[in-house]
């Protein structure tokens, strides 16, 4: 079951947007104008929507104060969450405000906290979490393969299937070390023991 939220950041090009068969749409504030601009319908809107060209009415919609402690994106979370989503994928969560961006990405912490996989998407950029395990990712031609730790350090870090592999390493939040790596094989393989790993495929 996948749930797909809209935030008021940009979407530069629709047309270019990739969008997974979902079975629910929030649209959070002002990311309304982004369902509107792709033609497909919002079964839920929310937020305080001090950045909205208006305040939208409906029994689907659900007003906030402005003075809150969640972000909009985040009360749209926490909702698919709520409704038992398994996946939850954010558009319009990327560029703009560098302080929203991060938001959004610690958003992403959040939603792997909840036994959820959450996805932060746009036509340069993809990016999830994952913590411990062992998966396995796409090679995609063009992009760069990051790897990020999201907490203090990742420990018993393995990447097989790229360019510049790793066997039992440690990433910690205060170096770059996984940056700017590539997938060689058709999947690379990822496994740590312990810890968050932020996931990036990113083009120039």
């Amino acid at each position: 079951m996948t749930c797909i939220i809209f935030a008021g950041g940009v979407i530069e090009d629709y047309k270019k947007l990739y969008l997974p068969e979902y079975d629910y749409v929030i649209c959070a504030d002002s990311g309304l104008s982004h369902v509107h601009k792709l033609g497909i319908k919002a079964d839920l809107i929310l937020g305080d929507f001090d950045s909205s060209e208006y305040i939208p009415d409906g029994n689907n919609v659900i007003k906030f104060p402005k003075e809150k402690d969640d972000t909009d994106t985040m009360l749209a979370v926490k909702k698919a969450i709520e409704l038992n989503y398994d996946e939850i994928w954010i558009y319009g969560g990327l560029g703009g405000r560098i302080d929203h961006t991060i938001a959004n990405i610690q958003t992403l912490y959040y939603i792997s906290n909840h036994g959820k996989k959450g996805y932060l998407a746009d036509k340069n950029n993809f990016i999830t979490v994952q913590l411990s395990g062992s998966f396995k990712y796409k090679k995609y031609n063009g992009f760069y393969f990051s790897l990020l730790s999201l907490s203090d350090e990742c420990t018993g870090v393995t990447l097989k299937g790229v360019a510049y592999p790793m066997e039992n390493g440690t990433l910690s939040s205060d170096f770059p070390l996984g940056i700017s790596n590539e997938i060689i094989d058709d999947f690379a393989e990822v496994s740590i023991k312990s810890g968050a790993l932020l996931i990036i495929y990113s083009k120039d």
